[in-house]
């Protein structure tokens, strides 16, 4: 097998361990959260009344409250959230904010190849439509439409960017840069030539756009509980009941946006997994150090391997940087346990020094991670249960910051009844396949990483495994 170029350019262990003596572990988007922005919410108590409760006060709870609000704005809404606004995936992912709703044209087209151009057509009316809102209603989330960087890091990746450089030649917002140009934009040694989507990405803060969209939310009447885990849900009267240790909320309808954490509905028990994601940040750099990378068009980056990286600047001159491991657990357990791993971040930094050998020096102020839930069309499913009473969305796969905004629109659909293009998808209508239970799917996963870490050390090229889960709808290609 070959090496790939984090293998062939690692910096020396002196320069890892220099980068890492100071980091803290804790969240940085929330660390950097202004204490206006994160008020100290009550818990649910007693009876509570609502035409709609929300069950979750991450992305998709907080969207979707907010369009039934801007639909309907004498709809009673309530939020019951079991932490804080925006504390798990919502507040500690990249910010990357993509049209994509199908984690990439690729995996969409070949789940979907009726409906895909229709699908790129919604995700980007979608990200308009949140860049529209976020103007209209003045939200303050450092949001940037500066688009994504695709660059090729191995030579076989060049045969990718000429395929997807003819199939968007008629596009004039995907750009294809050659490794002069490339370098030129952003000054890595590891880009060979590179894709530049224009449009297809936005970068927002990601604490910053739930705490907004909270406040967006109770500017227009939404209560949020926060504090209130909910245990159980009851349908067995007319409307729903959501019930926590401290009260009820009774309503007449109910939206499930709990995403990796586990389901209230026995159908979704196995419909998703977490896979655990981690990510480092660095201080801010100095004017000397942005001048040796350039990267003055701010875009997100995304490399191309199965197990890729993305990083980003910051407003305050600093940058993201995270992926590569995606780490599965047995049980399916959501623990925070699983977010310490000091080896995980020792392999970030290195690869980050190898991407920008001219930062060697710089620290990395923070560590975190979280988990994402995954389902096996690597994108989000939806439907109602409970006699079209409750709706839920899951399974974003770490492609939620835009997509969540989709998935409220389509619940709303879904409990008015209304049929509307967005209803009329197949990939809203019908449901992925679910994970198998343990021990199977922690065999299943861990192969499939083993499988794509191979092909990334072997020119890309994808062993029987891959081939038979692409075959039969379950592959995955970054």
């Amino acid at each position: 097998m070959g090496t790939t170029v984090f293998e062939r350019s690692a910096p020396s262990a002196s320069v890892v361990d220099h980068s890492l003596e100071q980091t803290r572990d804790g969240v940085f988007w929330i660390d950097d959260l202004p204490a206006a922005l994160r008020p100290d919410r009550q818990a649910l108590r007693g009876t509570v009344r609502a035409d709609l409760v929300v069950v979750g006060a991450g992305y998709t709870g907080l969207w979707t409250a907010l369009l039934a609000k801007l639909r309907d704005p004498h709809r009673r809404v309530v939020i019951v959230e079991a932490q804080r606004v925006g504390w798990a995936a919502s507040g500690r992912n990249g910010g990357f904010c993509e049209a994509s709703l199908t984690h990439g044209r690729e995996n969409g087209a070949s789940r979907w190849p009726n409906e895909i151009d229709t699908l790129e057509r919604l995700g980007r009316q979608n990200l308009d439509e949140i860049e529209q809102t976020v103007a209209d209603l003045g939200l303050d989330v450092q949001f940037e439409r500066t688009g994504e960087l695709a660059p090729a890091i191995e030579e076989h990746q060049l045969a990718w960017l000429d395929e997807w450089r003819a199939e968007a030649a008629d596009d004039p917002d995907v750009v294809y840069l050659d490794e002069e140009a490339v370098r030129r934009s952003v000054n890595s040694p590891t880009y060979l030539a590179a894709i530049w989507e224009k449009r297809s990405s936005a970068l927002v803060h990601p604490a910053r756009l739930a705490a907004e969209l909270a406040r967006a939310c109770e500017d227009r009447g939404v209560e949020i509980f926060e504090r209130s885990h909910v245990t159980s849900l009851d349908s067995s009267t007319n409307g729903v009941t959501v019930i926590t240790s401290g009260g009820w909320v009774r309503a007449s309808q109910a939206v499930l946006a709990t995403n990796v954490f586990p389901s209230l509905l026995t159908r979704n028990k196995l419909m998703t997994v977490p896979v655990y994601d981690y990510v480092l940040m660095t201080e801010p750099l100095t004017d000397e150090q942005w001048s040796s990378i350039g990267w003055a068009d701010r875009q997100g980056i995304g490399d191309m391997a199965n197990q890729f990286h993305y990083y980003r600047p910051t407003q305050d001159g600093r940058i993201l940087f995270g992926g590569y491991d995606a780490l599965y657990h047995y049980g399916r357990r959501v623990d925070p346990r699983y977010e310490h791993r000091p080896d995980v971040w020792r392999k970030l930094a290195s690869h980050f020094f190898t991407t920008f050998p001219q930062l060697e020096g710089l620290r990395f102020s923070h560590e975190w991670a979280g988990a994402i839930d995954s389902s096996t069309q690597f994108t989000a499913f939806f439907g109602t249960a409970r006699g079209g009473r409750v709706a839920y969305a899951a399974g974003f796969t770490g492609l939620g910051v835009g997509s969540t905004r989709f998935a409220g629109e389509v619940m709303l659909d879904l409990l008015a009844g209304d049929e509307t293009e967005r209803t009329r998808l197949e990939m809203v209508r019908k449901r992925p396949l679910p994970f198998p239970p343990e021990p199977a799917a922690a065999v299943g996963i861990n192969l499939t990483r083993w499988s794509m870490d191979r092909a990334d050390h072997n020119e890309g090229k994808r062993n029987l495994l891959l081939k038979t889960l692409d075959a039969l709808g379950l592959g995955f290609d970054s």
